[in-house]
Parts: structure tokens; sequence; C-alpha cells
């Protein structure tokens, strides 16, 4: 999916949510563990729920990888039920040198046969140029950069400043914007970093950000449209446990739906606030 069909689904579905598919077998409705593959039978239902009112869906792989090879073939079926009108992310957290990452990139993002032909992948960017490069060179595919994120460890590396006083993150996005564009390059944001969106914005004005933390976790959705989105909407707002968990009876794949729907309506206002849709 290419920036220009992105920012149409946004504009036509007046959502800029993506929904997370982080599919725990211990927390799905126990009627479906009756189901030959009751973690993509869950996926299914949510997909077909919830297709109509986001933008994006992410399966978190760790879930996949977890179950082996049964969860590798729960991934791949699950792969095929995302419409094409929604940005399929790999939330893979890759990042190793150079030859590696060729074989991730591969693996997540080639369209040949039996890849898994995701349309973008999260890259964690420690190891520098050539652990993210190579997720690059797929033509309609995006690179999605961890920059800043929510999780009490950030506070270990993110944060350190130099002595310039730029701090790791900002040195990042500086530096991975040499890299790729705002065509194939995203940014991972926590939902609760608040006003360091605006710094943020400083170096990456154009870019798409990917922004986990809304709901569970406890990110206001106002204050990161209010420092964070751009003349494009310029943000994808990840939910998981809100939606998909919404509901844990045979009504749950409903109940994710409503949940979606609460967001996606509240996300309205702000893209008309904003003056992107009427």
């Amino acid at each position: 999916m290419t920036r220009k069909e992105l920012i149409n689904q946004i504009k036509q579905k007046r959502s800029f949510l993506c929904v997370g598919l982080d599919t725990d077998l211990q927390k799905i409705p126990t009627f479906l563990l009756d189901h030959e593959d009751p973690v993509y039978e869950f996926n299914r239902q949510i997909v077909e729920a919830t297709a109509d009112l986001c933008v994006a869906f992410k399966p978190n792989i760790a879930f996949y990888e977890s179950m082996g090879i049964a969860g590798w073939k729960s991934l791949y079926k699950t792969r095929q039920i995302i419409p094409a009108n929604c940005l399929s992310i790999a939330d893979a957290k890759r990042g190793d040198i150079g030859n590696t990452s060729d074989m991730y990139a591969k693996a997540f993002l080639s369209e040949q046969e039996d890849a898994l032909g995701f349309d973008a992948i999260t890259i964690a960017p420690y190891m520098g140029e050539d652990s993210v490069t190579p997720f690059l060179k797929y033509s309609g595919k995006w690179a999605v950069v961890l920059a800043l994120t929510s999780n009490k460890g950030s506070l270990d590396f993110q944060f350190f400043k130099d002595n310039h006083e730029t701090r790791l993150f900002e040195r990042v996005i500086e530096k991975v914007n040499e890299w790729g564009t705002i065509d194939n390059l995203m940014y991972v944001v926590g939902a609760t970093r608040g006003e360091a969106f605006k710094d943020i914005r400083k170096q990456a004005p154009d870019h798409f950000l990917l922004v986990p933390g809304v709901g569970a976790q406890g990110g206001s959705l106002q204050e990161v449209c209010a420092y964070g989105m751009n003349r494009d909407c310029g943000l994808l707002v990840n939910a998981t446990r809100s939606i998909i968990y919404a509901g844990n009876g045979e009504n749950f794949a409903d109940k994710a739906r409503e949940q979606a729907l609460l967001l996606q309506e509240e996300m309205e206002l702000e893209l008309m606030k904003a003056g992107i849709i009427d």
C-alpha cells in the first residue's frame, strides 16, 4: 500500500485506526478451542467485524512464533484474509546485520510464493543503517522504525542526551531520515509520550507515526492528535486489548466492533477538526 493509497483509505473510512492482532490462546473465548485453528478463527472474526472501521491490522509476531509451526501457519492464513484496503503490519521488531536483515525482509515483505507478503514491518534500529535499509528495497512496502516507545524501559536509553543535548530518539529519527523517505518510512511513537510528539514532528513533519498505547495502556487519542497529527493525518493509532478482548462470549466479534466503532467515531471528529475530511 502506497502513501497515497493509505491517505485515501483514511479519508474514505474516516478513521486512522490500526487493530492489533496479539492473539493469545489463553484469552480467546473457550468455545473457539474446538476449531482446528482457534487463533485463525478468532482473527478471522475480528478482521471481518472491524475491517470497515480501520485502515490497518498489526499482528504481533511473538504471539505466533511462540506456538511453533502451528503459530506460523495461523499467521500465514491471517495475512491472507487482511483486506487489500487495510495496511498489514508485521510487528516483528527485527534488526540485525545486513545479510540477516535481507533474509528477514524477504520473509516478511516479499510477495513470492509462500512468503508472508506484509505491507510493513517494525524495525529496531540499534544496529544502524545495514539493519534498516534492506527493508527499504521493496517497492510499496514500509519500514516502521522504533523511535520513542511507551514502555517503562524506554527511559533506560531513548532519552539519553549527547553533548549537544540531542536525545537518542531524536538522533535516531535524524539519521534514519537519511536512508528512506516519507513513502517508505514510518516511526513508532508511544501514545503516552504526549508533548514529545511536538519534538518528533520537528524532525519528521510528514512521516506517518504508528502510535501504540491508546486504550488499555491509557494513552489519550485527543492528546496524540493535538501534538502529532499533520496535514495528511500522519497517524496510525493502534488499539489491541481494548478491541479484540472486549468480549469473551460467542458475540466477541460484535463486542470488538462496538469498541472499534467508538474509536473510529472519535477519530472522525479529530479528522474533521483538522480539516482533513468534511
